[in-house]
């Protein structure tokens, strides 16, 4: 069944003129350019940190290709994991947004804050118990998605 509408009279027209006027006056602006803006910075800026480890892990201690990857997979992780400590990681996370989630820094924030939350309840139940809430899901999720990949590829072998 279809609504007939009503014809607006003019006084009415003119208080819905008026409301739109004040929804877009008081509407937030969109600030989506700027957030993307700001992720892109950031995320840069980690991956350029990374570089700069690497850089200085290959002139300080000589390491070779893998010895570097690995070096400065480490450092950005404890550099992620002492920011989320002190309470900075959080407040980038505010400014940059997606930026700050570059895989390996996020995965630190993301198990050493459910941690750091909890560790007014003790070591056991509180650190222990609650340090993979946020990234368990994500591990077990990676982890068998990667099994069934890979023996989706060997069955996928097995037929050529």
């Amino acid at each position: 069944m279809s609504r007939m509408k009503r014809a607006l009279s003019p006084e009415e027209k003119r208080e819905h003129a008026e409301y739109l006027a004040l929804v877009k006056r008081r509407m937030p602006r969109s600030k989506t350019l700027l957030r993307c803006i700001l992720a892109f910075l950031t995320g840069g800026a980690i991956c350029c940190l990374g570089q700069l480890i690497g850089d200085i892990g290959e002139v300080l201690f000589s390491l070779d290709e893998t010895s570097r990857g690995s070096f400065v997979s480490v450092s950005l992780i404890f550099i992620a994991a002492l920011l989320t400590g002190l309470g900075v990681y959080d407040d980038i996370g505010r400014v940059a947004g997606a930026g700050s989630v570059v895989p390996i820094t996020g995965f630190a924030n993301s198990v050493v804050a459910p941690a750091m939350e909890h560790r007014s309840e003790g070591i056991i139940t509180g650190v222990c118990a609650q340090i993979f809430t946020i990234a368990g899901p994500v591990l077990v999720y990676g982890v068998t998605s990667s099994v069934l990949l890979g023996l989706i590829a060997y069955v996928v072998s097995l037929i050529k």
